[in-house]
């Protein structure tokens, strides 16, 4: 099996932090031989050389724009240096040519303000979106017909996927690795970075509290507490108990902690318990949904369905072998819905659109 190549467009101006996000991501998977699961490469609209970033820093970049033809995934990460781009929603011809290499089929996804390069192709009308919220009121006005969603962290609309600014990029590649090859690889990934494995693409892109004042108190405990009882009920006022807070003050304070209530996040915990017990373990349904805390397995299948849009046979057939996907192809077998419903369109629907934009 050849690794899923992933190709991150890198135009002048870009953020490094961004740039760097994909390569950490999708740069670490490996097969059970050892094998990398994808091959991860940066080019530029222009021939090998330097990129200008927004630091005080140059990058060289090793590729040109005829890498696009060969990826499986295009990124394009946030720049603040768009131009025409940025300022009336034009492509310049060297983006526009560059673009039209990409493949039909290929998945395409923004992170930040990339998101801007993908609607001015074309790619997003008629389409949900999402970038950084202090920006999405600009975006929605320079491109109407995109349907700008400016409280998630990430959408992922099938062959497109945006998200919002900085560390959502990082959600956004832990989702589509999750997509790809199971919450297992991606879990590994996500623990060997650092990062929190899983943040649903729904959740709140600006949470009132994101650091909690000192002066207050915080919902760690409770969730520490209830995160090593999945398995068993666990009721509100529990947790609003190990607190000592009264419910009412415990919802407002998770709920501006985390961005989602309690029972939400309850119910995410619960289904990548189940995503994990299915990919790793022979339990039966019924076991992996007492053991993940759903109860019966028809509620865990009624929560995996809502969730993944399969059902937990299904998922673990596809996700079981090895701990991966069985191929490394974009989005999966069993992609996540995320923020929105998915749109149907045609796999092609993105070539279409940016043959359009590079003619016309």
């Amino acid at each position: 099996m050849l690794p899923h190549r992933v190709v991150v467009l890198a135009l002048d101006g870009l953020l490094p932090f961004e740039l760097g996000i994909p390569h950490r991501i999708f740069g670490r998977p490996r097969d059970a031989q050892g094998r990398p699961l994808y091959e991860v490469a940066t080019c530029s609209v222009r021939p090998p050389g330097p990129v200008e970033t927004d630091a005080d820093f140059t990058l060289h970049v090793p590729h040109g724009p005829e890498a696009l033809a060969t990826a499986d995934t295009v990124i394009v990460p946030a720049s603040y240096e768009l131009g025409p781009v940025y300022e009336r929603g034009e492509l310049t011809g060297e983006l526009a040519d560059a673009l039209a290499l990409i493949r039909p089929g290929t998945r395409i996804a923004s992170i930040c303000t990339g998101v801007y390069v993908l609607a001015a192709a074309g790619l997003l009308d008629g389409r949900p979106a999402t970038t950084h919220w202090a920006d999405a009121e600009r975006f929605q006005r320079l491109f109407p017909r995109v349907k700008v969603d400016p409280d998630v962290l990430f959408i992922d609309d099938g062959d497109i996927l945006t998200s919002a600014g900085v560390a959502a990029g990082i959600d956004l590649c832990l989702h589509m690795l999750r997509s790809d090859h199971g919450a297992a690889v991606a879990n590994d990934v996500a623990r060997r970075t650092v990062v929190p494995p899983h943040r649903d693409g729904g959740q709140a892109q600006y949470i009132q509290r994101p650091v909690p004042d000192p002066q207050q108190a915080s919902t760690t405990a409770a969730r520490a507490w209830a995160l090593g009882r999945l398995h068993e009920p666990i009721q509100l006022r529990d947790m609003a108990a190990r607190e000592s807070m009264s419910v009412r003050t415990f919802t407002r304070r998770f709920r501006e902690e985390v961005g989602v209530s309690p029972g939400q996040w309850l119910t995410q915990q619960r289904v990548e318990r189940a995503r994990h017990l299915l990919e790793t373990t022979d339990l039966s349904v019924d076991q992996v949904a007492r053991d993940a805390g759903f109860g019966t397995a028809q509620s865990m299948r009624q929560h995996l369905q809502a969730a993944l849009g399969v059902t937990p046979t299904a998922y673990r057939r596809t996700f079981r072998a090895n701990g991966t996907a069985t191929t490394g192809g974009g989005g999966g077998g069993a992609a996540q819905k995320v923020s929105t419903a998915r749109t149907t369109r045609p796999a092609s629907a993105s070539a279409q659109a940016l043959a359009k934009s590079s003619t016309g």
